[in-house]
């Protein structure tokens, strides 16, 4: 019974989690790229000949005015938020036309691992605020659309959620930020801090100028981030009872998911994640808390009890000062962590889709 509790988790994780599904599937919406130019950033420097990936599903009304972003994790592509989209789900294919985006440095929109004139350690370091800024400018540019319903996102991509809220604030009616940050505190750095040592302290690394994977590095990587810090001890400890069955769990993530995603895009992708602070937005002086009660759009923020990635105690904090915000816990009878935001148990994917659904439902009255 055990054996077959393992291998059903493990099938979660990796169908969650997992960003190898960049090989475009015939079932699945085309996937596109739109061409920006040179992206400037907020630093000063210049990502060149930036493309933004992203795919569609759903109908753009003949008003644009049915439209929904959704922006995804570090790590994750325009599939980490799939357990939401489609008929009859939260972000409802027939109702909405829901954008999907891929954020900078994922592998699929411009990143150290395919830029031809920058390539790995010669590419710019960015921030959360960029890369709202490459999807603003595809929405309005390339779709002219003039306002959103939403803007929704799991992980980082709920910390994306909350930045749209402060810098564009009449642009959109709603955030849905799931399990998310407005600042990225000494916890959550230090954490993925040691997972960027895990990386590049493997030899292979080379200074980020490697000419294969990174395999031990990459390794270390996935079990620490996808076996142990997006979970909690409560549900890993309701799986295995022993050693030996956490241990080929942990083996298992490894196996599956090391190659999943370049060295460099993580590395990259993650400094943005330590450097995000809305209160960092131009006009703000690095109030955080001056940034939140600026947002206009109504918010929805869900947050996931035991985060030991995104402690749910930032969450709840954003949600007290972002005027009418509504906080809701997940799985607090089983506290998951991080994973709560995955759409992974029946129990979660029904509270998210319902809620949603429902806040949705009351912004378009």
């Amino acid at each position: 019974m055990k054996n077959k509790l393992h291998i059903f988790s493990l099938a979660l994780l990796l169908i969650v989690f997992s960003v190898n599904s960049f090989a475009h599937k015939d079932n699945e919406p085309l996937h596109q790229t739109y061409l920006e130019g040179n992206l400037l950033l907020e630093n000063g420097s210049i990502i060149e000949n930036f493309k933004i990936s992203y795919t569609t599903a759903g109908t753009l009304n003949a008003e644009k005015s049915n439209a929904i972003l959704m922006v995804t994790a570090i790590g994750g592509n325009h599939h980490r938020i799939d357990y939401l989209i489609g008929p009859g789900k939260a972000l409802d294919t027939n109702k909405y036309f829901v954008i999907c985006t891929d954020a900078i440095g994922n592998g699929l929109t411009t990143s150290p691992s395919n830029s031809e004139t920058q390539p790995n350690i010669n590419f710019p370091e960015f921030n959360i605020r960029d890369m709202v800024n490459s999807q603003y400018r595809l929405l309005t540019e390339h779709f002219g659309i003039a306002k959103l319903v939403a803007v929704v996102g799991a992980s980082m991509g709920g910390m994306q959620a909350l930045q749209w809220g402060v810098s564009h604030p009449n642009y959109t009616q709603a955030i849905v930020p799931i399990i998310p940050l407005a600042k990225t505190h000494a916890w959550t750095t230090g954490v993925l801090e040691m997972i960027r040592q895990s990386i590049m302290t493997d030899p292979a690394y080379q200074d980020g100028k490697y000419d294969k994977p990174v395999e031990k590095g990459m390794r270390l990587w996935a079990g620490w981030l996808s076996g142990v810090i997006v979970r909690t001890p409560t549900y890993q400890n309701q799986l295995f009872n022993t050693p030996e069955a956490e241990i080929r769990f942990i083996q298992g993530v490894e196996d599956a998911t090391w190659k999943r995603m370049d060295a460099n895009d993580w590395i990259w992708q993650s400094r943005a994640y330590d450097r995000h602070d809305v209160g960092q937005t131009q006009g703000f002086n690095g109030d955080t808390i001056a940034a939140l009660k600026s947002i206009k759009a109504k918010a929805l923020i869900l947050a996931g009890t035991g985060d030991l990635l995104n402690p749910e105690s930032d969450a709840r904090e954003s949600a007290k000062y972002i005027p009418n915000a509504k906080y809701v816990a997940i799985n607090d009878m089983l506290p998951m962590g991080h994973f709560s935001g995955a759409g992974a148990t029946t129990n979660e994917n029904e509270l998210q889709n319902k809620v949603i659904k429902e806040f949705l439902f009351t912004i378009q009255k």
